[in-house]
């Protein structure tokens, strides 16, 4: 950015700062989901994914065994366990949840079934002269201090899930069709709507444009009810009309306003030498507009492999219908708490869009008309 006299602006810093606050306002949060998905479900609930390098400390209980398990030695009755998972050490332990750390390892506590020792090693030992009587453990509180523990099973369990290879054949089945059939559709409206002339012309342009703030769900009801009347019903044909529609408003208004930028000249030129309006559409138009297709392509195509909502309605609830938004769905159980398996599936879910975006970024950057006026 240069100013009149050849120095650079004084707000390049101010653009500068702009754009790396808007790259970490993206990344951080992706940089915390990825943390998340390789955490265990105990250390997700106990810390935030930026202490996932560090130990942290956690309260528990557990409880001890009953009198089934007691054993006799000497004078005394014991019931003996231990009372620490793999990767943890004891900072202190109790038997009351006001106190979870009341007592330090080795010292013994008193309570109405006997005396109860905790070793630094997290064995525990439950002695009283008299036969334990009780049929429910006694609860044993730990503050223990866990080291980091990176897994990837919540990977496995993911890609491991019942019918999610199914899943995702349904999906690329509905994704698509529903990409391909609203670009081709609305490659020839945006060229007869930036390019030809016929009356009406500009009442449809408007709308297009009113088309665009009509809420997907308040057309949902309408659309399933008229697909059941013509005798659609659920089905892939059904969820491609649906998207189509859905996406046609967006599709056309970008892609005419990007034809309308394009040079009258080489258009009139085509027409001096006899093309006609499908031929310039074909062999000067598509080339040209490539980039705004590509564009739109890679928005149709996020859209509808991230949607449930259209899917559910339109394809159907049965285990070999439901694409792969739905199996996840399935996944994080009824209360959505399994934040592990939600932070998985995320990541295992766009990596097919991640993989088109790349292949089809370079269009994006490509210049609108390069080589096509010298």
């Amino acid at each position: 950015m240069s100013g009149h006299a050849g120095q650079k602006s004084s707000l390049v810093w101010a653009v500068n700062l702009a754009a790396a606050f808007l790259v970490l306002l993206w990344t951080v949060p992706t940089l915390g989901l990825l943390v998340t998905s390789f955490r265990t479900p105990d250390q997700i609930a106990t810390s935030g994914w930026w202490n996932a390098p560090f130990a942290s400390e956690q309260t528990s209980f557990v409880r001890t065994g009953t009198a089934a398990d007691q054993a006799q030695e000497g004078d005394l009755y014991l019931i003996a366990g231990n009372v620490l998972e793999s990767g943890q050490s004891l900072r202190g332990w109790g038997t009351s949840s006001r106190e979870p750390s009341a007592y330090k390892a080795g010292e013994a506590a008193q309570v109405k079934e006997g005396e109860i020792t905790v070793a630094q090693d997290g064995s525990y030992r439950l002695t009283s002269p008299t036969p334990f009587e009780f049929t429910r453990g006694i609860r044993i509180f730990i503050t223990a201090e866990t080291q980091p523990d990176f897994t990837t099973r919540n990977y496995d369990n993911v890609i491991g899930a019942a019918g999610l290879g199914q899943a995702f054949l349904n999906t690329m089945t509905v994704t698509i069709p529903a990409t391909v059939i609203p670009i081709l559709i609305a490659a020839f409206a945006a060229y007869a709507l930036a390019w030809m002339e016929f009356p009406g012309r500009a009442l449809l342009v408007a709308c297009v444009v009113g088309l665009l703030v009509v809420p997907l769900q308040l057309a949902l009801i309408p659309l399933l009810k008229l697909h059941n009347d013509i005798g659609l019903g659920k089905g892939y044909l059904g969820i491609w009309l649906a998207h189509t529609g859905f996406g046609l408003p967006l599709a056309i208004y970008l892609l005419r306003n990007y034809m309308v930028g394009l040079p009258k000249e080489i258009i009139e030129s085509a027409r001096v030498d006899g093309a006609s309006d499908f031929q310039i559409f074909r062999k000067i138009i598509l080339p040209l507009s490539f980039p705004a297709l590509a564009s739109f392509a890679i928005f149709q195509f996020l859209w509808v492999w991230n949607d449930l909502l259209v899917a559910t309605v339109f394809l159907g609830n049965r285990s070999s219908e439901l694409v792969m938004t739905g199996v996840l769905r399935e996944l994080l159980g009824s209360r959505g708490g399994n934040w592990e398996i939600l932070a998985a599936s995320a990541f295992v879910s766009i990596a097919v869009p991640l993989l088109v975006f790349f292949a089809m970024q370079k269009y994006l950057v490509r210049g609108l008309l390069s080589g096509s006026v010298k």
